[in-house]
C-alpha cells in the first residue's frame, strides 16, 4: 500500500509539472525563394536539425545541432564534415600536345567542368575547363605551362596552385577527392525570426557565409494565399 501510495504522489507531481516551453523556431520549415531552388529545414524539439538542398546540378545537405540564445539560433553540423580536397595525380610525357590535362575522380573517371587558371612562362593565363576525356593545349600555343589553379564550381571547391615542371612530364593528372563532398559545414550559422510576418514573407532567415536564406514555416507554406 505505501508503494502505490509514493506512486500515486509521483504521477500527481508529473500531472501537475508545468510543460517543458517548446522554442518558436522548432518546426519544419520550407525554402521561400524559389522556384528553382528547392530546400528544407528542420529544426527539431530535440535539438536536432536536418537540411537539404536542391538546385539543378547542386544537391546539399546537413545535420547537427541547433542551440537558442537571445532570441537566436545557432547551428553546427555533426559530425563535422571533411571538406573534398584536390591533389596532384600521375604525371607522364606525350608528344600529342604541349600539354595534356586531365582532372578525376579517385577512383580515375574524369571529371567534366572543372574551371581551371593556367600560367605559362610568358603571356597572359589561360582560363577554360576540362571534359571527362581531360584537355588539351592547342597546338600552335607554344608556351610552356608553370603553374595551375583549379575549381569545382557547382560546390565552388578551389585547389592551391599547382606548380608544374614539364620536364617531368607534360600530361599532368589531378584528382578531386570528394570526402564529404555536398555537406554544408553550417559553423555557427545563425538564425533570426522575423518578427510579425506577412502572409507571404519568411519566418526565418538563415544567415550563411554565401548569404541569406529565406524559409518559410510549412503549415503556412502550404496555406493558400489571399
Amino acid at each position: 500500500m505505501k508503494r502505490l501510495r509514493i506512486f500515486a504522489c509521483l504521477a500527481a507531481l508529473l500531472t501537475a509539472a508545468p510543460a517543458v516551453a517548446k522554442s518558436p523556431f522548432a518546426g519544419h520549415y520550407r525554402f521561400k525563394d524559389g522556384p528553382d531552388v528547392v530546400a528544407e529545414l528542420i529544426l527539431k524539439e530535440d535539438g536536432r536539425f536536418e537540411y537539404g538542398l536542391a538546385a539543378g546540378a547542386l544537391d546539399e545537405q546537413s545535420a547537427g545541432r541547433w542551440v537558442e540564445a537571445d532570441g537566436k539560433v545557432t547551428l553546427h553540423t555533426e559530425p563535422k564534415p571533411k571538406p573534398p580536397v584536390f591533389s596532384a595525380g600521375a604525371q607522364a610525357k606525350t608528344a600529342e600536345a604541349p600539354f595534356k590535362l586531365l582532372v578525376t575522380w579517385p577512383d580515375g573517371r574524369g571529371i567534366a567542368g572543372v574551371d581551371f587558371k593556367l600560367g605559362f612562362d610568358s603571356g597572359e593565363p589561360l582560363m577554360d575547363y576540362t571534359q571527362d576525356y581531360g584537355w588539351t593545349q592547342p597546338a600552335d600555343d607554344k608556351r610552356v605551362p608553370r603553374w595551375i589553379e583549379l575549381t569545382e564550381p557547382i560546390h565552388r571547391v578551389s585547389s592551391p596552385r599547382f606548380r608544374i615542371d614539364v620536364t617531368k612530364g607534360n600530361a599532368v593528372t589531378y584528382v578531386l577527392t570528394p570526402n564529404d563532398l555536398g555537406v554544408v559545414d553550417f559553423d555557427g550559422a545563425v538564425i533570426e525570426r522575423v518578427e510579425k510576418p506577412a502572409a507571404d514573407d519568411a519566418d526565418i532567415l538563415l544567415h550563411r557565409r554565401e548569404g541569406v536564406m529565406k524559409f518559410m514555416k510549412l503549415d503556412r507554406a502550404d496555406r493558400p494565399r489571399r
